[in-house]
């Protein structure tokens, strides 16, 4: 095994930051991308194979309960039904389908972007600051970044042979180069 540094720098708001990334990175980075999927997938069939899947009652319920900011938004959303309607499907089969897309590595950033949207929305429900303002949700949703801003999907996953798929003779990233948002 070859013990190489790679170099990272970015500038944002004015601020530079700069990095060294070790090779053994790249096994933490799988990791985190393999766990998300796993954890998401196992959530998700969980709820579809339950007694049938209400967030209803939750939303009504527990953000109010444990003091979350967006109390009444959670609140109003229970009592549209067209709108329980949809997060009843929604949220167990996005937890399966992020989960699957993770765990082969495919649409990896659509998947993180998914994934890091219900975990902020997680985030807010399950409000508990009283050990401070991080916990699972939040790191959780930090994972998911990390997963979509390292472009995981490329290690050992589809992603990395979806975006050089061969269309007109151009690898389909530069004949589209939007595709690099949601693959990777």
């Amino acid at each position: 095994m070859s013990v190489q540094e790679v170099s990272l720098r970015s500038t944002v708001g004015g601020i530079t930051v700069e990095g060294q990334l070790h090779t053994l990175s790249v096994w933490f980075i799988l990791a985190l991308r393999l766990m998300m999927g796993l954890a998401f997938l196992q959530a998700g069939m969980s709820k579809l194979l339950g007694d049938g899947f209400s967030a209803a009652g939750y939303l009504a319920n527990a953000p109010a309960a444990n003091g979350s900011p967006f109390a009444d938004l959670f609140i109003t959303m229970s009592q549209m039904p067209w709108f329980m309607d949809f997060v009843n499907i929604a949220v167990p089969w996005g937890q399966l389908f992020i989960g699957l897309g993770l765990l082969v590595g495919c649409l990896t950033r659509l998947a993180a972007f998914w994934g890091a949207f219900m975990m902020v929305l997680f985030y807010f429900g399950n409000w508990d600051i009283a050990h401070g303002y991080i916990n699972g949700d939040f790191a959780y949703m930090l994972v998911f970044v990390s997963v979509a801003a390292f472009g995981a999907g490329r290690i050992l996953g589809l992603d990395a042979y979806i975006e050089q798929y061969d269309i007109g003779g151009q690898p389909l990233v530069e004949r589209y180069p939007w595709m690099r948002y949601i693959l990777g």
